[in-house]
């Protein structure tokens, strides 16, 4: 429910933008742009989807410590039409998340979920606050990722029946943000952005990534 709330408040925002002939008419020619960023992304692996990992072997994970925040970084593509509206497409990795448990009979699992990385295409839709140098924003599109995972396992936990999965997977993502222009070519943006992708083993997982990038508009 707090997902669908969040991807109605995007596509508003988005749509505030496109509905507005008049203020659009009334805009130069569109810009390109280039940016990157980095930071924190946030998974969620899930007790069920552990023990899928030991089907076969007869054992069952009974404690869990859990490595669920990584870096992120993303290169990206963009053409704003005006002041309000912008499309964008680019490259992200999410970095991995890890997990060691221990394991009913007696031994032991390891799992790196890495190599979460893909390609997006999303649409921006922006609201200038401050003398159009500051702009709040929020983006919903369409991302394409590949998650490979490696899996070991020792005593009763061995062998395992796949120790090294990999899945592709088209799913939405979705986010919310704000821009500050320092000079017409130059800004930087702060975001939150939620993907939704493979584990590459079981299921699906929700990432949620907390980033800052730098922009150069041509």
């Amino acid at each position: 429910m707090q997902a669908r709330k969040l991807v109605l408040t995007v596509a508003l925002i988005a749509g505030t933008a496109i509905m507005g002939p008049a203020a659009l008419a009334a805009e130069p020619a569109g810009t390109w742009y280039l940016g990157a960023g980095a930071g924190q992304s946030r998974g969620k692996i899930e007790d069920s989807s552990i023990n899928a990992v030991l089907v076969g072997t007869g054992a069952t994970a009974t404690a869990t410590a859990k490595s669920e925040h990584s870096l992120e970084y993303k290169a990206f593509l963009g053409y704003q039409f005006n002041r309000y509206f912008a499309v964008e497409g680019g490259y992200f990795n999410l970095g991995k998340f890890s997990f060691n448990s221990t394991t009913t009979p007696a031994g032991s699992l390891h799992g790196d979920v890495k190599n979460n990385h893909g390609w997006n295409l999303d649409l921006l839709g922006m609201i200038p606050v401050v003398a159009d140098r500051f702009s709040l924003l929020g983006r919903v599109g369409v991302q394409s990722s590949k998650t490979s995972d490696l899996f070991f396992g020792t005593g009763a936990a061995a062998p395992l029946a796949n120790p090294t999965p990999s899945r592709n997977q088209v799913n939405y993502k979705f986010g919310l943000g704000a821009e500050f222009d320092f000079t017409k070519n130059v800004g930087v943006r702060g975001e939150w952005e939620r993907y939704r992708i493979s584990d590459g083993f079981s299921g699906r997982a929700d990432v949620d990534v907390f980033s800052a990038s730098l922009l150069y508009k041509f």
